[in-house]
């Protein structure tokens, strides 16, 4: 049987955060019809999705899928439960902090691999960082060569068309300052994301998303004007 040659484009993960955002302007610059996918999985802070469809519509993707998955009831995290407390100073080195939410990031890529066999797209984009947020086994570099090995042994497009469906994650080896000036560089529009666990109206200013962030822009030596806009905002 001849292999049917696959399509040119991307499905970015955009979950609104910093990462996500960055990735979706980087996917946009390779010239090839850009997706989004949303996954809300139970998350505290499903603020995020507005701030999701904010940049989809700024970045003009070719469609913005925003999934309804409930699956938090499953998965005991600080991110999906109340009763389990967010840190706020941090996590201790070699341990998993209590925002890991149980294979996350598989999930949301099966999700994502079965939107881009299904439309012919080439590459998936995750925002997955191996460094501010060491101690997430999903975001391992070999975790994600795995993943990869087994897009080619579960697809039709692996097995029978012979077509790599790539997983990419650009940000994985970056420190939050290198991101910060790579967006600044690619003009990503900060103002439009959104960082914070705790999923209120405002950032806590507390949580690790937050000090995470803050952090960044203060080593990038400029303001995050997410947070002018809020504290701006009556």
């Amino acid at each position: 049987m001849t292999a049917r040659k696959a399509g040119r484009g991307s499905v970015v993960l955009l979950s609104g955060g910093m990462d996500s955002a960055t990735c979706l302007a980087l996917a946009s610059r390779a010239g090839a019809p850009t997706h989004a996918l949303t996954i809300l999985y139970g998350q505290r802070h499903a603020r995020e999705v507005r701030s999701a469809r904010r940049l989809a519509r700024r970045y003009r993707v070719a469609r913005h899928v925003v999934l309804r998955l409930p699956i938090a009831p499953l998965l005991r995290s600080a991110l999906t439960r109340r009763d389990v407390r967010l840190p706020t100073r941090g996590t201790r080195a070699g341990r998993i902090p209590s925002t890991y939410v149980p294979a996350r990031n598989t999930i949301l890529l099966s999700v994502a691999l079965g939107y881009a066999e299904s439309h012919r797209l080439d590459a998936i984009y995750l925002g997955a960082n191996a460094i501010d947020y060491s101690g997430y086994p999903d975001c391992r570099p070999e975790y994600l060569r795995a993943f990869e090995r087994l897009a080619r042994l579960a697809t039709r497009a692996g097995v029978e068309d012979d077509w790599r469906i790539e997983v990419r994650a650009p940000l994985l080896r970056l420190s939050k300052r290198e991101i910060v000036e790579l967006g600044d560089r690619l003009g990503v529009p900060w103002a439009l994301t959104w960082s914070c666990y705790a999923g209120g109206r405002e950032p806590c200013g507390r949580c690790d998303a937050c000090r995470l962030r803050a952090r960044g822009f203060r080593a990038a030596g400029r303001p995050d004007p997410l947070v002018r806009s809020v504290r701006a905002s009556p």
